[in-house]
């Protein structure tokens, strides 16, 4: 496991695009897995693929807000060859609602920030990642970046229901991001004790 900490998301992408991913993360990627093509099939403002062009990668970028369904269609078939990495950076369930409000006039019913449940959005990813999966070349890497979600008292850990939900043998590593100028940062949560740990 390791920690990943920067102060500033960076000059890629669109800093305006809500829930948008630090360039850095990326390109911390990049450097330790040197992929030689790269798919992002949930694209957002094109961070990843902003980094990836100034890194000299080949990279395609996909999205449900230009009519690419990452649950449904096949990110090999929209590409049209395997990659050696293949990274999504979803919604976290509902946090943010993107189809209607971020982007588009309308509710998508595809869309995960607008997952009926937890449990829905954990069936959707999961397929998600079994299509990225079917995108990666074999020795090539496949992956998410994904936060955890505390609402009404209640932390949904998105990351560990896809580890237990993905094969086993595949986890290459799992590494924590320190968060950084989000809203989050100044809540203060009441009755949440932690507790006591010992080794």
């Amino acid at each position: 496991m390791s920690i990943l900490s920067y102060p500033d998301r960076g000059h890629w992408g669109k800093s305006n695009w809500r829930g948008n991913c630090s360039g850095h993360v990326y390109k911390e990627l990049f450097e330790r897995l040197g992929p030689r093509v790269f798919v992002d099939p949930m694209v957002g403002s094109g961070t990843s693929i902003d980094v990836a062009n100034e890194m000299g990668i080949e990279a395609y970028g996909l999205d449900l807000h230009q009519g690419f369904n990452a649950v449904r269609d096949s990110i090999l078939a929209a590409v049209g060859k395997p990659a050696d990495l293949v990274v999504s950076h979803p919604p976290y369930g509902g946090m943010i609602i993107y189809s209607g409000n971020v982007w588009g006039d309308c509710a998508n019913p595809d869309d995960l920030s607008r997952c009926t449940s937890d449990e829905d959005f954990h069936e959707k990813m999961q397929l998600v990642l079994l299509n990225q999966r079917d995108a990666t070349m074999p020795g090539g890497h496949y992956g998410t970046i994904i936060g955890d979600w505390r609402r009404d008292s209640v932390y949904t850990s998105y990351q560990a229901e896809m580890i237990a939900r993905m094969p086993k043998d595949e986890l290459a590593a799992v590494l924590i991001k320190e968060q950084h100028n989000c809203m989050s940062s100044s809540k203060q949560y009441g009755k949440m004790k932690l507790p006591s740990m010992s080794t």
